[in-house]
């Protein structure tokens, strides 16, 4: 198993092997290198970010009013951190056969990255004391489990993420419409998969969760060579989710195959900024703690942006 150069030695206990699982081994490497990364702990860089403003209210502190804002504004604001305004967090994991790739240039199949990435975010969601959900997907949503901020929730959550993928293809449309049934009050909603559907259905499902107010996220995630088709031939593709077989020679389609992949990304990312939806693409190939990273950042410099146009707008 890789472990994208994380010290991982003290796992090797076997009594610690024992009772842990590969995925949850994972986590715990990608936290170790996250955490170590930051120099400085989850609980500091997670839970007391400033996350917005709100109308002061007669019971609370003035030391939480923000001056400024009253000196541009002439009302009062009070800052609110992310200690202060625990979530729910739905993470929704693509589980179609397309998601069990793996190219001999990645270390984990898109599934086995996915999985390990969503598993160390719910575990410092946890950790934060915000509560969190999970759903799993193909044609149809095939689990979902509701938000809960217990101490044992972690461990069920991992035991469902170890579901193998299945044969099935990716019906975003439909799932999407599953899951806003589902959930009944506002949310974050953190999408992983490769999003391999037509984009038009893709952002159809997202206006569907925004129209319901939740906060978006897609981590869209692609093996390296899905990015580049480092192949030379003839060769032999074998499509995943019902796609068939195709001879071709690598060389001479790479350069309308790479124009593709840059249409299609730049369609969900232009719809996503139009939805206000966080839009990152992942490669598999990339240290799982940077990965983890990048979620983060995205997620902070959403919550600042917001912050920032409602005391604009006050």
């Amino acid at each position: 198993m890789s472990t994208s150069g994380l010290d991982y030695r003290k796992y090797l206990d076997p009594a610690v092997l024992a009772k842990i699982s590969g995925l949850e081994l994972r986590a715990r490497l990608i936290l170790d290198g996250f955490l170590s990364g930051t120099h400085r702990s989850g609980h500091r860089g997670l839970a007391v970010e400033f996350a917005s403003h709100r109308a002061y209210t007669q019971s609370d502190d003035i030391r939480h009013i923000d001056w400024k804002v009253f000196g541009r504004t002439d009302k009062h604001y009070v800052k609110e951190y992310e200690q202060e305004t625990n979530l729910d967090v739905m993470l929704v994991v693509d589980c179609s056969e397309s998601m069990g790739y793996k190219s001999h240039l990645a270390a984990m199949s898109k599934h086995e990255y996915a999985t390990s990435i969503v598993a160390a975010i719910s575990y410092l969601a946890l950790q934060q004391q915000d509560s969190v959900g999970l759903a799993l997907f193909d044609e149809h949503l095939q689990m979902f489990m509701r938000p809960s901020g217990s101490s044992q929730h972690w461990k069920a959550l991992v035991h469902e993420l170890e579901s193998k993928v299945g044969q099935a293809k990716t019906a975003s449309d439909r799932v999407f419409s599953e899951l806003v049934e589902r959930m009944r009050h506002r949310m974050l909603v953190v999408i992983v998969g490769d999003m391999f559907d037509d984009p038009r259905a893709v952002l159809r499902g997202l206006r569907q969760l925004r129209y319901r107010r939740h906060e978006l996220v897609v981590l869209n995630v692609w093996d390296p060579a899905e990015l580049a088709l480092p192949f030379s031939g003839p060769i032999r593709f074998e499509g995943l989710e019902q796609m068939g077989t195709i001879s071709a020679e690598p060389d001479g389609i790479r350069a309308r195959y790479l124009e593709e992949v840059a249409r299609f990304q730049a369609e969900l990312r232009r719809g996503c900024s139009e939805l206000h939806v966080d839009y990152v693409v992942f490669n598999t190939a990339a240290p799982l703690d940077a990965a983890l990273s990048t979620y983060l950042a995205a997620r902070t410099a959403r919550m600042r942006f917001r912050s920032s146009r409602v005391a604009g707008s006050a």
